[in-house]
């Protein structure tokens, strides 16, 4: 269901964008309410425009190189000269070796709106998650909001951040507790996933926590003297199994899923080391961790009954979205306004992402945006690499692009609305717990 939360009218809309659609983009109620500085969405808008080329060719050129978490070493040269060259002061190896920040400031004093641009791509099938269009939304909505300060002489800062590993590294996590976030007022970025056309999405997604569990056993001849072995393997897939029967018990909304891996397995010794790597989803960071608390049980049974050592790490978790409703709301009447349709429905609401995290740490915003997708053939598939290289899907990334970048310069200007933002910020600490 798409919802205009300005209006309290609910209506349908749910036809998954696909490539062979003849209907464009429309705004979905242009002129029912008043822009915030129609001047300073107008310059954004031809700013935007007049990169479009470059952007284009940034895209294409990041999705011709997809690198893997921590790895992003062409990405990382290939934005620091694009924003130097448009005239930022650029940080590189910022905190982590393909990290990476670029500022601009304008005027003396004002706020600090943060950004950020993601690289990584999926092992295998590339940039099957559109982190091109993430990455360049992020360098557009940076030059748009400092084309506004220099030409609306609104004094304030833009960072930007590159951050890497988002699909398995959680490099927003380190680069929050290296501090590189701190100094900003508010933060945000967007994401592309299947949807109505025209559509952004301002749905949370799924807290993660992930999991390595290894199982240490001893090796025997399989068939000779089994008896003398301990099997690694087995207790891998016994966890696996108890995790199968709790999932009856769990609720439709959490997730648990993962793989065996292993080494030197062959079919006559019995495995004396296997891997389990798992992950446990769930709508809020607190039901998250209740879940968890039923999985590791599951894991510590398997080595239990067959003899295994067992030992389990635990990865960095990443959180919910917390979506900022101050943030969200500008952003829903500049797109209803402008470009296309609000829904919370889809976006990445069943997927998970590091900048949850940043979502507790400050007021932040993370909107998914529809692009064209082929049938089963959204978020981490081949079809989805295919979908992020096209030029409508281009579009749609400059579209939200706008918005934000119109949402970015009210934080900066606007005294009240940054006040309402706080607010909106606070409360959700309560609701959720400031931990």
């Amino acid at each position: 269901m798409c919802i205009c939360d300005h209006t309290n009218e609910t209506f349908s809309v749910n036809e998954v964008w696909r490539p062979d659609d003849n209907a464009q983009p429309k705004p979905s109620r242009p002129g029912f309410s008043d822009l915030y500085r129609p001047d300073v969405l107008e310059t954004i808008e031809s700013t935007i425009k007049n990169l479009d080329a470059e952007l284009r060719a940034l895209s294409l050129d990041i999705h011709a190189h997809p690198e893997l978490r921590f790895e992003e070493y062409h990405a990382h040269d290939v934005y620091t000269e694009f924003m130097a060259k448009h005239g930022f002061e650029v940080t590189k190896q910022f905190h982590l070796p393909t990290a990476w920040q670029a500022t601009f400031a304008h005027g003396s004093g004002g706020r600090t709106i943060g950004i950020n641009s993601e690289m990584d791509a999926l092992e295998g099938i590339g940039h099957a998650c559109g982190h091109n269009l993430i990455g360049i939304s992020g360098v557009a909505v940076a030059l748009a909001i400092k084309a506004a300060l220099e030409k609306h002489d609104i004094s304030g800062k833009i960072v930007l951040l590159g951050t890497p590993a988002e699909e398995s590294g959680s490099g927003k996590l380190i680069l929050i507790e290296k501090g590189a976030y701190k100094g900003m007022d508010a933060c945000l970025m967007c994401h592309p996933a299947p949807g109505p056309i025209g559509s952004v999405s301002l749905s949370s997604c799924l807290a993660l926590q992930r999991l390595i569990v290894e199982y240490r056993g001893h090796t025997a001849h399989a068939a000779l003297s089994p008896w003398e072995g301990k099997n690694a393997l087995d207790a891998a897939v016994l966890g696996y199994n108890n995790i199968s029967a709790l999932r009856q018990q769990l609720k439709p909304t959490h997730r648990v899923h993962g793989i065996f891996q292993g080494k030197n397995w062959v079919a006559n010794i019995i495995p004396d080391y296997a891997k389990f790597v798992c992950y446990v989803r769930a709508p809020t960071r607190e039901e998250m961790q209740e879940t968890l608390k039923r999985v590791i049980p599951c894991f510590e049974a398997a080595g239990l009954a067959t003899g295994c050592e067992v030992s389990i790490e635990y990865l960095g978790a990443t959180f919910d979205l917390r979506q900022n409703k101050a943030l969200g709301d500008e952003v829903a009447n500049v797109v209803l306004n402008k470009y296309g349709a609000i829904d919370y429905e889809w976006g990445i609401k069943s997927a998970s992402t590091d900048f949850g995290n940043v979502t507790y740490a400050l007021p932040s915003l993370h909107p998914g945006f529809a692009i064209p997708t082929v049938k089963n053939g959204g978020n981490h598939t081949i079809g989805f690499a295919d979908s992020a290289a096209t030029i409508v899907s281009h579009n749609a990334c400059l579209d939200v692009s706008k918005a934000l970048a119109s949402t970015g310069v009210r934080v900066l200007v606007d005294d009240e609305f940054f006040a309402k933002v706080v607010k909106t910020f606070k409360e959700d600490e309560l609701l959720r717990g400031s931990t």
